[in-house]
């Protein structure tokens, strides 16, 4: 992960959120971000693709009515976003979330502006 980290920053990401298993950064221009993230069963080079809708149940609902199967229903989980998780037809992680505010602040963020 440090590795990857200083590699991002290099091509100009800022880092926003730093631990041993996950690193999000804010894009040079706007207000995207991305993450990266170990998963707890080792290394693996599959990749979990993010989405972020303010209105995610209402989103993961009508996505269940068109057939669409989910691992995981919307959940608040301890890093302060709510998340659903899927798998696309290649098995990439994909997961639906609603993070708000803590999306770019939250309370561990290194260097708050």
């Amino acid at each position: 992960m440090p590795m990857a980290v200083e590699f991002y920053q290099t091509l100009g990401f800022k880092l926003i959120v730093d631990t041993p298993h996950y690193a999000r950064f804010m894009c040079p221009e706007g207000e995207a971000t991305f993450s990266l993230s170990l998963e707890e069963y080792g290394f693996n080079n599959g990749t979990t693709i993010y989405f972020e809708h303010e209105q995610l149940d209402e989103w993961v609902a009508e996505l269940q009515v068109k057939g669409i199967k989910f691992e995981q229903l919307p959940t608040d989980e301890r890093y302060l976003w709510r998340e659903a998780v899927l798998y696309d037809p290649s098995n990439n992680k994909i997961k639906l979330y609603w993070a708000g505010e803590n999306r770019l602040n939250p309370p561990w963020r290194v260097n708050p502006d």
